[in-house]
C-alpha cells in the first residue's frame, strides 16, 4: 500500500482503550431484555435468543476460554471510517486470549460467506490498515442473509476453517442479519457463534446500551469541515445561497450535528417536519422567509442544510411512498413488463386519488425517481432525489412572486451541493480510532465468553476513553416489526432524532439566531495530534445527550 505522510504517523497511533478490557476481565450478566416493540411476534421469531441479559465486562478474574478458536469477519453495507480498526481489535483481541487463533476476512460483504471467498487475515496485513478509513481490506457488499440455503452455505465454510464464530460489522439490517444467523446457528446446535458491531455514519443505529455507531464522529466531523468552509466562502463572495444535502435517509442525526458545528442559516430536521405535519410548501415558505428576512438586512448570500431523507418526512409524501412500495410490491412482475414511457401512467393508474394527485404535482425528475429508482428491499432511494436542487428551485420561484407583490427585495442566486461519500471513508477521528478498536476487542471477548446473537457494546463515552464501559446487548432487545416489501419483517428500530432530546433543543433555541446572523463556525480539518479540547472532543450530539 502506497502511504502519505500522514497515513505513515497514524499508523504509530495507539487507540485508547476502557481500562476494564486491558487485563484480566470477568463477564457480568445483568437482567434479561426484551424487545423495544413487538414482544409476542419477536419473541416468536426468535426463542433461542431472545430474552438474554445484557452483559458487561470489569476487572477480574478471567472467566473467558483461553482455547484456540478461529473467527470470521464480515463488513457488510455502506462503509463508515473506523472499519479496519474494529478489525485490528478482533485480530489482537483473539490473538490474546490465544496465539494460536486465527481471523479470516470473508471477501466482498456477506457474499462472501455464502460463496466460500475469503483470505485469511495475518499481522503482516492488518498492520497495513491500522488507523485507515475504508473497508478495502476485504471489502463490503449489501448481499442480505436471509435464506436457508446462504446460512447452510456459511456452515460448510465455518467447519471447513474451524471458525468458531462470525462477526457482522454492519448497520441496523445487517445486524438485523446477524440476529437471523445466530437463532439458526443455535436452532441448528452448529457451535457457531454470530456476533454484530454497531456501523453507520446517519447516527440511526443507537439506544441506550449503544451510545453511536462507529463513523458518526468522522463523518459529520469531515461534513462540518466543508460546510465550513462554504460558508466562508459565501460570507466572502456575499452572493449565493448555498444548499447543501448531507447523508441520512431515514434520520436527520448527520444534519443536527452538523447543525450544531457549523451553525448554518437555514437546517431542515426531517422528524421535526413530520411532527408538525408540515407540507412541501410550508417547508419551501421556511426557507424563503429567511431569505427575504437576511436580503432586507442587504444580506443576499446563507447556507440551508438539508437532510436526505427530507421527501420521506413530508407526511403526504411519506403517504405516497408507502403505497408506492405496497403498489410495487404487489404489481412488480407486471411493472417490469411496461413500457418505459408508459411506467409513470401505469403508476398513476394504481394510486388511490389523493395520492395519484400529488404524484402528478411533482416535478418529474422527483416522480421518476420516487416510481423507478428502488433499493434492495423495494424502497424509493431517497438519496438519488435531488432535494438540494428541488427546494432551491421552488424557493425562487416563491420569491419571484414575492418580488412582484413588494414582498421581497433582495438578489436570490444558488449553489448546490451533496456532502455523501466524502465523509464514508475518511480517516478515523481519534473517537473513532479509539472507539472501533475497543468494539473490536469487546467481541472478541463475548466470542470467549460463549455468547451469540449479541452487538459489542461501548459505553460513557463522553469520558476518557479508560472510563468507557465494555459490554454486550442482545440483538432481539433492539428489534421490532415493520413492513418491508410488503411484508411485515424483524428489524432493528431506527434511532431518530429526539425533538425532547438535549440536541435538538439546544439547536431550536439557537437557530432563529443564526437564521438571520451570519454566525457561521468554521470546524477546520480533523486534528489528529493537538491538545484533547481540540483533537480528542467526541460528537456535540454525544456531549448534549449526556
Amino acid at each position: 500500500m502506497n502511504k502519505s505522510a500522514l497515513q505513515i504517523e497514524r499508523s504509530k497511533y495507539q487507540p485508547k482503550i476502557p481500562a476494564s478490557i486491558n487485563g484480566a476481565t470477568k463477564l457480568v450478566e445483568g437482567k434479561a431484555t426484551e424487545s423495544v416493540a413487538d414482544q409476542a411476534d419477536i419473541k416468536k421469531l426468535f426463542p433461542n435468543t431472545y430474552g438474554m441479559p445484557i452483559v458487561t465486562f470489569e476487572n477480574g478474574a478471567g472467566n473467558a476460554t483461553a482455547k484456540e478458536f478461529n473467527v470470521g469477519i464480515i463488513l457488510s453495507g455502506g462503509q463508515a471510517p473506523g472499519g479496519h480498526n474494529v478489525v485490528s481489535g478482533i485480530f489482537d483481541g483473539i490473538k490474546k486470549i490465544n496465539a494460536n487463533n486465527k481471523l479470516y476476512g470473508f471477501l466482498g460483504g456477506p457474499s462472501g460467506l455464502v460463496d466460500h471467498k475469503y483470505i485469511e487475515l495475518t499481522s503482516d496485513i492488518i498492520d497495513e490498515y491500522r488507523n485507515t478509513g475504508g473497508f478495502d481490506i476485504i471489502g463490503s457488499g449489501r448481499t442480505k442473509l436471509e435464506e436457508v440455503e446462504q446460512f447452510d452455505k456459511g456452515i460448510e465454510i465455518c467447519n471447513k476453517l474451524g471458525i468458531k464464530a462470525v462477526i457482522i460489522i454492519g448497520g441496523d439490517d445487517s445486524n438485523t442479519n446477524a440476529c437471523v444467523l445466530a437463532e439458526y446457528y443455535l436452532q441448528k446446535k452448529t457451535g457457531i457463534q454470530v456476533i454484530g458491531c454497531p456501523k453507520t455514519i446517519d447516527g440511526d443505529l443507537k439506544n441506550e446500551m449503544i451510545e453511536t455507531s462507529f463513523g458518526f464522529d468522522t463523518a459529520t466531523k469531515v461534513y462540518s469541515e466543508v460546510i465550513g468552509n462554504i460558508e466562508r466562502d459565501a460570507n466572502s463572495a456575499k452572493k449565493y445561497w448555498h444548499f447543501i444535502k448531507l447523508m441520512g435517509r431515514s434520520a436527520s442525526h448527520v444534519t443536527l450535528e452538523a447543525a450544531l458545528q457549523t451553525q448554518p442559516n437555514v437546517t431542515l430536521i426531517g422528524e421535526e417536519v413530520e411532527a408538525k405535519n408540515q407540507t412541501l410548501d410550508d417547508v419551501v415558505t421556511y426557507i424563503a422567509q429567511a431569505v427575504a428576512n437576511r436580503a432586507a438586512k442587504g444580506l443576499n448570500f446563507g447556507t440551508v442544510l438539508v437532510p436526505e431523507g427530507l421527501i420521506e418526512f413530508i407526511p403526504a409524501i411519506k403517504k405516497l411512498i408507502a403505497e408506492l412500495n405496497d403498489m410495487l410490491a404487489a404489481n412488480q412482475a407486471e411493472f417490469d413488463t411496461v413500457a418505459a414511457d408508459e411506467k409513470i401512467n401505469y403508476v398513476v393508474s394504481k394510486l388511490s386519488k389523493e395520492n395519484a394527485e400529488l404524484f402528478k404535482s411533482l416535478p418529474t425528475t422527483v416522480s421518476t425517481q420516487l416510481a423507478l429508482e428502488r433499493d434492495p428491499h423495494g424502497n424509493v432511494q431517497v438519496s438519488l432525489i435531488e432535494t438540494e436542487q428541488l427546494l432551491a428551485e421552488m424557493v425562487a420561484k416563491k420569491l419571484a412572486a414575492w418580488k412582484k407583490e413588494g414582498k421581497f427585495v433582495g438578489k436570490f442566486a444558488t449553489q448546490h451541493h451533496f456532502f455523501g461519500y466524502e465523509g464514508r471513508c475518511a480517516a478515523p477521528s481519534n473517537f473513532d480510532a479509539d472507539y472501533c478498536y475497543s468494539l473490536g476487542r469487546v467481541a472478541a471477548l463475548l466470542i470467549a465468553s460463549g455468547k451469540t446473537g449479541y452487538m459489542s457494546s461501548v459505553r460513557n463515552t463522553t469520558k476518557p476513553a479508560a472510563e468507557w464501559l465494555a459490554g454486550g446487548i442482545p440483538i432481539t432487545a433492539m428489534m421490532n416489526m415493520e413492513k418491508r416489501n410488503g411484508k411485515m419483517k424483524p428489524v432493528i428500530q431506527k434511532a431518530l432524532v429526539k425533538l425532547d432530546g438535549g440536541p435538538f433543543k439546544y439547536f431550536a433555541s439557537k437557530r432563529d439566531e443564526w437564521a438571520i446572523e451570519t454566525a457561521y463556525v468554521y470546524p477546520g480539518p480533523i486534528q489528529y495530534f493537538g491538545p484533547a479540547e481540540v483533537a480528542d472532543q467526541p460528537t456535540k450530539t454525544l456531549i448534549l445527550e449526556h
